[in-house]
């Protein structure tokens, strides 16, 4: 449980920084810097699915190594260090590579730690150990929200000021991580070879995987919401506190899912999720009224906590225990992949068909996902 409270205040001083920052870069590219949807969803996709590719290496190797304190402290460091672009950014590719850095970090740190999470957290409360963590990583960024909230009252658009504050919260969370105790990671199977080939997985993990990537084609970057309520006539102020309803309802819901997760099975709360962001979507593209939002936003806060920490659950109890990092990290990437085609199509579908098509497209690819994830339910 220690490791799991120290992760957990590192993932909250981290969530500070980047959602004093995530916010408001939509805003940033497109009133100080110039550019449209087509450019942030080709900064958010390369960003995320560059940086994506690391996670399974990362998790391979800490596998290989039995080594997980390493590469968390390495990645929440280059998280940390992305942020000095963006103070002295002057156009948008000084934004696609602070993002592509801080995502790096993402990319190194997220198989270990969760791995160390697993390995941490009683085998009967996997579930809640995940949830806990995505809770703190939730109160975090909702912190963040209402930093950037205040922040870009007082700053009145001076957004380098911002940038240059948040370095300070994600400097104090990778000092947090050297109190965090590693022990020898110990496979169930001693002799087993950590080997990274997608032939070496079960059945029931690969079809997961294939249903969590098809899903992920229509999971455009959350900063699409934020346009959209912009879109909608939100001024800066409004639009931050319409994502810091969502940060309130991930928060609030994530530990309860968990355990509920740990109680019923994590499978139905998957399928329904993945359902429920179909749904919020379709509503996204169908709502023309800004009150809505309000609403709109918190119930895709409650669809994350039902699916976030209870995904990452479900694949540390069928991933192989001496494959435990590599499959986490295998999961991330093929998220990450997806995640470029999914906000590039998002942003061009905005441009040429308007906001609404970019939404209709992710609501058909949750359902989808989750029908087909129903269709092999028993299998997994």
């Amino acid at each position: 449980m220690f490791n799991i409270i120290i992760l957990g205040i590192t993932s909250l001083l981290t969530d500070i920084s980047s959602e004093m920052v995530y916010p408001i870069l939509p805003l940033y590219l497109v009133t100080k810097l110039g550019v449209g949807p087509a450019v942030l969803g080709f900064i958010e996709g390369l960003a995320e699915s560059l940086s994506s590719l690391l996670k399974v290496f990362s998790g391979y190797f800490s596998d290989k190594t039995k080594a997980r304190k390493p590469f968390t402290i390495l990645g929440y460091t280059s998280s940390a260090i992305g942020k000095c672009f963006l103070y002295i950014s002057t156009g948008w590719w000084y934004v696609l590579v602070a993002r592509t850095i801080d995502r790096f970090g993402k990319g190194i740190r997220t198989a270990p730690r969760d791995a160390l999470i697993a390995e941490s957290a009683d085998v009967r409360k996997k579930g809640s150990a995940f949830g806990l963590h995505r809770t703190m990583d939730t109160i975090g960024a909702t912190i963040g929200v209402m930093a950037a909230y205040f922040l870009i009252r007082t700053y009145q658009g001076d957004f380098r000021g911002i940038f240059l504050l948040s370095l300070i919260p994600a400097a104090l969370g990778v000092i947090f991580l050297f109190f965090v105790r590693e022990e020898k990671v110990s496979n169930a199977s001693p002799t087993a070879k950590v080997a990274l080939r997608w032939s070496t997985l079960d059945k029931r993990l690969k079809r997961f995987l294939i249903f969590t990537f098809v899903f992920t084609l229509g999971n455009s970057s959350n900063q699409f919401l934020l346009l959209r309520a912009k879109d909608l006539g939100s001024p800066f102020a409004t639009v931050i506190l319409f994502y810091l309803v969502y940060n309130i309802a991930y928060a609030v819901c994530a530990y309860p899912a968990a355990w509920i997760s740990d109680k019923i099975g994590r499978k139905a709360l998957l399928v329904s999720g993945y359902f429920f962001y179909g749904l919020v979507y379709l509503g996204f593209a169908l709502n023309r009224n800004m009150p809505m939002l309000w609403l709109l936003f918190a119930v895709y806060g409650v669809y994350m906590a039902f699916t976030e920490g209870v995904e990452k659950a479900l694949i540390a109890d069928i991933a192989p225990v001496h494959l435990r990092a590599t499959t986490i990290g295998l999961h991330a990437t093929l998220v990450g992949i997806g995640l470029f085609p999914a906000s590039f199509i998002a942003g061009l579908l905005w441009k040429s068909f308007g906001a609404a098509s970019c939404f209709y497209f992710g609501s058909l690819m949750g359902i989808s996902a989750s029908i087909g994830l129903l269709c092999i339910l028993k299998g997994l």
